[in-house]
C-alpha cells in the first residue's frame, strides 16, 4: 500500500494500529465487503469486525451488524488519530481517537452498562443517505485468528485495572500488557 501523503509519524501510527489490529483477532484484514457481510449475517446486533478498505482513500472499515443488516463505515485517518466517516455535517460531532483499538473501545462501552445492558446513549453515523444507529457490543474473532489464552488473560487484566505499572508482576508480563492496552 502506497501512502504518498503519509509523513514519518503517519506511517509510525500506521504500523502501531496494524500491530494492534493483528493482536486483537477481531481484524479481518482484505476481504471484501460481501465477504463481511457473510461473515456478519448470523451474528447478533452489535457484532463487529475491522477489514481493509476498498476505497483508496480510506485504510480501514468497520463492517458492523445492525438491525438493518450488515452494514460498513468507512475509518477515517487524519494526523495520527481515527475516527468513523460521516456525511459533513455530522463529522464534527464525532470524537476521534489514537488508535482503532480506543475508538471501538469507546463505542463498545457507551453502548453497554456495566452488566452489558444497553445504556441510553446511542450514536448514529449518517452516511450520504441516512442514519445509522450504531451500537457495537463484541468483536467477531477470524475463525483462523482466534485470541490466544495469553490475550484473553491481557483483556480481562485490561478490564479491570488501568495501571499495569502497579501490579506485582514481572517486567516481561507488564510489557505484554501495554502492547494491547485495549479491552477490546
Amino acid at each position: 500500500m502506497s501512502l504518498p501523503w503519509a509523513t514519518a509519524e503517519d506511517l509510525c501510527f500506521i504500523t502501531t494500529t496494524f500491530q494492534h489490529l493483528h493482536n486483537s483477532g477481531w481484524y479481518w484484514g482484505g476481504i471484501t465487503a460481501s465477504e463481511a457481510r457473510d461473515a456478519l449475517s448470523s451474528a447478533s446486533e452489535g457484532t463487529f469486525l475491522v477489514r481493509d478498505s476498498s476505497h483508496p482513500l480510506f485504510l480501514f472499515t468497520l463492517s458492523v451488524k445492525t438491525l438493518r443488516g450488515p452494514t460498513n463505515v468507512r475509518i477515517e485517518y487524519d494526523s495520527g488519530r481515527f475516527r468513523l466517516d460521516s456525511n459533513f455535517t455530522a463529522r464534527p460531532c464525532l470524537l476521534s481517537f489514537p488508535s482503532i483499538p480506543s475508538l471501538l473501545q469507546h463505542y463498545v462501552c457507551t453502548s453497554q452498562g456495566e452488566k452489558g445492558e444497553r445504556k441510553a446513549e446511542e450514536h448514529h453515523v449518517v452516511s450520504k443517505d441516512n442514519a445509522v444507529l450504531l451500537k457495537l457490543r463484541k468483536p467477531l474473532h477470524r475463525p483462523q485468528a482466534f485470541p490466544t489464552l495469553q490475550h484473553l488473560t491481557r483483556l480481562t487484566i485490561n478490564r479491570h485495572t488501568h495501571c499495569h505499572t502497579q501490579l506485582p508482576l514481572p517486567r516481561p508480563l507488564l510489557l505484554y500488557l501495554q502492547e494491547y492496552a485495549f479491552q477490546v
